[in-house]
Formats: structure tokens, sequence, C-alpha cells
């Protein structure tokens, strides 16, 4: 079996019709592929097994997450030389099926197959790493399906979080005034832009929807003065929101609940945030999502939506989300376009009054979490597992590099449920947002 990287790298570079842009290490030591570039290690040939048993993206994630497979030197320089087999675009067309197929017809294709079986041992199928979320069955976001789904990515461990995330306490794209900013300035910063997006002032009643460890609602009661109603799905959040409520003594003005959004009845809200929970709602759901949202709303009110978004396809039928994303992260989590999302908010009754795109913002706060948990890479693996710790270090790194390179983006939508009447309330100059009664 001596030199196994050799043969690979003949094996993939024969496949693909192109040069491996990485280095390889197999388990014998055996090294090959271009001189000081990063090193894809093939710790065990089990991941070999990995990919003949689940081609493509998931057999990697599975070898990747059961550190079976590891990468040496940079770790976005990695991704990135590897984003063309991964992604399409203009530079690194992503190999087409009926092109893999051709090849693997060769004869000599054929025959390095062989020696790949050979290579990987015996024929049978390891076991999927433990943090893979099963298949799933019945319909998609039923209040219970969304719940366990909401609970596999959040309910990991308030204090997995804490070392990732920092002290803010948030989930979410922060709001850079430069690179050199602090995450929790630029956290900070973010909140309060919403805050003052949504025009809030003293005694208002404000919804946040999907409000996480509670950094919204603290900072639009503590700064604002408004009274506010956050809703989780995620039992650690809350417990863990309501604690830090009490110990600001806040408790008077801002509840936690444990909840759907399709479950509220108190309404009427003078305004409305959510920051990073639409995702989770599906395109199928989006419209009654909306349509919620709006309802709950007094005429005048606002909401600010902030979104992820991706890139819009010519065949919408055709889009899928990607299988370690959907297995490891945010399982039935989906992105839509930006158009569609206000599209459908305008459905719904709203008046779109200002759409602001920050994909570069989350890319600065994905390096920054990432930062975070290799500085704490030991106690985060402590305090969960090995392999969870490693499906956040993946995630957030390739997910930096999405942004980063426009395959997806993130923006803050302002819509109001303006009265019958036309008057919106809303300032002549867009961006200059109206303070209220800030105490800062």
């Amino acid at each position: 079996m001596a030199d196994a990287a050799g043969r690979l790298t003949k094996l993939a570079e024969e496949v693909l019709g192109a040069p491996l842009p990485v280095r390889i290490r197999a388990w014998d030591r055996s090294e090959s592929g271009p001189p000081g570039a990063p090193t894809l290690v093939i710790r065990h040939r089990r991941a070999l097994r990995r990919l003949l048993f689940r081609p493509g993206e998931l057999g990697l994630a599975r070898a990747w997450v059961a550190g079976d497979l590891d990468i040496e030197g940079d770790l976005y320089e990695a991704l990135d030389r590897l984003a063309g087999l991964i992604w399409e675009r203009d530079d690194a067309p992503k190999p087409q099926r009926a092109a893999v197929l051709r090849a693997l017809a060769r004869p000599e294709i054929r025959a390095a197959a062989r020696e790949l079986l050979t290579l990987a041992g015996a024929p049978v199928p390891p076991t999927p790493p433990a943090e893979e979320v099963r298949r799933r069955r019945g319909p998609l976001h039923t209040l219970r399906r969304d719940k366990e789904a909401i609970s596999h990515h959040y309910d990991v461990g308030n204090d997995f979080y804490a070392l990732v995330l920092g002290p803010s306490m948030v989930y979410s794209c922060a709001y850079w005034e430069s690179p050199e900013a602090t995450l929790e300035d630029a956290q900070r910063d973010k909140l309060d832009l919403i805050c003052r997006k949504l025009g809030l002032q003293e005694d208002r009643r404000l919804l946040d929807v999907g409000c996480g460890w509670g950094s919204m609602v603290l900072h639009a009661a503590r700064e604002y003065g408004v009274r506010a109603v956050g809703i989780t799905l995620s039992e650690e959040q809350a417990t863990f929101a309501r604690k830090r409520i009490a110990e600001a003594g806040l408790a008077d003005r801002i509840e936690i609940r444990v909840q759907d959004y399709r479950e509220i009845k108190d309404e009427p809200f003078d305004a409305i945030s959510s920051i990073g929970m639409a995702e989770h709602v599906g395109r199928t759901q989006y419209a009654e999502y909306a349509g919620a949202l709006y309802s709950l709303l007094k005429p005048g009110g606002r909401l600010l939506n902030h979104q992820i978004a991706r890139r819009p396809l010519a065949d919408e039928e055709a889009y899928h989300v990607d299988e370690f994303i959907d297995r490891y992260v945010f399982p039935d989590g989906e992105l839509a376009p930006i158009g569609r999302t206000v599209g459908q908010l305008e459905d719904a009754g709203f008046e779109v009054r200002d759409v602001e795109a920050i994909r570069e913002h989350y890319a600065l706060t994905l390096r920054s979490w990432v930062t975070n948990l290799e500085r704490h890479w030991d106690e985060a693996a402590r305090l969960t597992s090995a392999g969870r710790a490693r499906v956040w270090r993946l995630y957030m790194a390739a997910s930096a590099l999405s942004f980063e390179r426009n395959r997806i983006g993130v923006n803050q939508v302002l819509a109001v449920r303006t009265p019958e009447g036309g008057a919106s309330d809303m300032t002549l100059r867009a961006r200059e947002w109206r303070t209220g009664t800030h105490r800062g």
C-alpha cells in the first residue's frame, strides 16, 4: 500500500481533468501534490469508504466530522482552492455529472477506481457520525418538526455558544464600522441600528421573533425603554435569556417565551424584529410567516427582517439545500433570493421601505467566530464533542468564504404596515433613522 497519496492524487486528477489544487497526505505517511499548498490529510482509509458508499458532499462531510479527514495549513485557503470542485463559478466550473460519468467509462479510470476499492479496505459502509441528523419523516415545517430542527442547532449548550459568540451572545451578522473593530462593538452597533430602523421609543411594544439568548430585547429595553416579548423554540436559549434579563433588572419589561410565531395571540405590537430566523421558515411556509407578522403589527408598525439570501437560479425548482448543512447544521433550513423575500413581504401587505445588503459584514463576523472557536478548541470539544466542534469550524469557515465570494448574502429589509391613509411615519431621508428616546 505504499504511496497511497500518489495513487489518490492520480485518480482525482484523471476524474477531474485538472491538477489537484491541494496536497494529499495519506494514512501511510505518503504525500503528493503541489509543494507549499494546504494539505488534505486522510487519517484513515475509512474516509475512502465513506466516499465510496456516499459519493459527494455528504461522504466528505462524514469523513470530516468523524476526524478521518483533516486540513493542515490555512483552512480558508484550502476551502477556497477546493471551491471549484464544489461550487460553480466562472474561473472554476464544477465538473458536470455527465463528464464525470464519461471519465469513469475510460479503461484507465476504471482501473484506478478498482485500485481505490483496494485502498479503501473492507467493503463495509461506516456508521455515520453521531452528530448527523438521521432521516426525518413527515411534512416539512410542522410545529413539531421545526422545534426538533431548532433544538438540533441551538440546544448544543449555552457554554459552547458563549465560547464562539463572545459576551454579546448574538448569533447573527454583526455591523462593522471597520475590519479593525471588535466583535462586541460590531454586535452592539447591529442591535442599535435595528432599534433605530424600527423607530423604538419608550414603552412601545416590541416582538423579537427567534430571540436567541435575549440580546436584542435586552438592548432595546435597556437603551430605548421598550416593553418586549422574545420568542424561541429552544429551551436552553430561553433559560439563558431569562437569567440574563433577571440579572439586568429588566424582568418587568421583557418576557421570554418558548413559542412558535404561529402561536402568538396577544397582538398587536408596535414593532417586530426577526434576526436570522426566517432562514428556518422554509419556502412553503414563507407566505404564512409574512402574513402572521403583518397581522401582529399595529397599523404604522415596522418590521425589520434580517435574513440570509442566496443567488437566484435559472431554474428555481432545481434548488436544494447542501447535504452537509441539512444533516449537520440547519436541518430543513432553506435560503431564498432577496427578490422573492421582498415580493412575499409585499404580497402579505407590507410596504417595503429599505433594503440594506451587508454580506461583507457577515464574512467578518464568521471569521471572528472561527477565531474564537479555534482559540478555545479543547474546551469547545469537551463541552459538546470533537465532531460537533469540527462541524461548526467547517460550516463557519466555508460560510465566510461564501459571503466573501458573493455566493450568498444577507440583507436587512425594513417594512411597514402602512395604514390605508398612507402615513408611514418614516423620515423623508431614507437612512436618517429616527432615534426616538434613546437613552445612550
